[in-house]
């Protein structure tokens, strides 16, 4: 199905001011001394990076160069529209003037370039929240009530009592220890300097092992000694 058209102020608006504005391009270049086509080219060049400059201005808002652009244009037209008001000569143009028309196409092309080649910012990728780890429900369950056992009866151990020794059961007696062996005195005072020695030496009394050892005498008689002079 076909839309009807119905007439729109706002763009009934822009198409009078674009016709002007091209108009007054057009009248410009060509009392600057580009005649012909090229004074046409003028126009279409202002009216396209006025365009470029826009489209830049919405997809990247806040972009410096898109606002830069747009006003250079904007004062391009705006420039053109006051000059052919009447209060330029269009017979006699300044050279400050020509200059500028005449160093417009490149001015142009450097700033639709720049427009159109503009990086985009590339936005960030939203973080993705990282997966809860999987918490296991335990239930603990309550311990089960032990079932109710009956007593343990105590187990009787037997106990062997030993019977008392009687009073009147006689003790043994201890073995009655042999009879001393007779010493000689001179053997005696011999044994007591090898004694004082052994104690000069090493700090304790002399045993019977040693007097036999040193003396090759019995061990009796070795007992008697050491006895004797502990």
């Amino acid at each position: 199905m076909f839309r009807t058209l119905r007439p729109d102020a706002v763009l009934i608006q822009a198409v009078i001011a674009g016709a002007l504005s091209f108009a007054h391009l057009h009248d410009l270049a060509a009392a600057a001394g580009q005649d012909g086509w090229k004074a046409w080219a003028y126009p279409v060049s202002v009216d396209l990076l006025l365009v470029a400059a826009w489209r830049r201005m919405r997809t990247t808002p806040g972009n410096r160069d898109a606002w830069l652009w747009f006003a250079i244009a904007l004062i391009a037209s705006l420039g053109a529209n006051v000059a052919t008001a009447g209060l330029l000569d269009m017979t006699d143009v300044p050279a400050w003037l020509r200059i500028l028309v005449a160093g417009w196409p490149a001015l142009a092309f450097l700033g639709g370039t720049l427009l159109a080649h503009a990086s985009h910012p590339t936005p960030e990728p939203a973080p993705v929240p990282e997966p809860e780890p999987a918490v296991d429900l335990v239930v603990e369950r309550a311990p089960e009530p032990a079932s109710e056992l009956p007593p343990a009866e105590p187990e009787l151990v037997p106990v062997e009592v030993q019977p008392e020794p009687s009073p009147q059961e006689e003790r043994p007696e201890p073995a009655p220890s042999a009879p001393a062996v007779p010493v000689p005195p001179a053997l005696l005072a011999h044994a007591q300097k090898i004694a004082d020695a052994h104690r000069a030496q090493t700090g304790a009394p002399i045993d019977a092992e040693t007097l036999r050892t040193r003396h090759g005498m019995p061990a009796a008689l070795a007992n008697s000694i050491a006895h004797q002079l502990a």
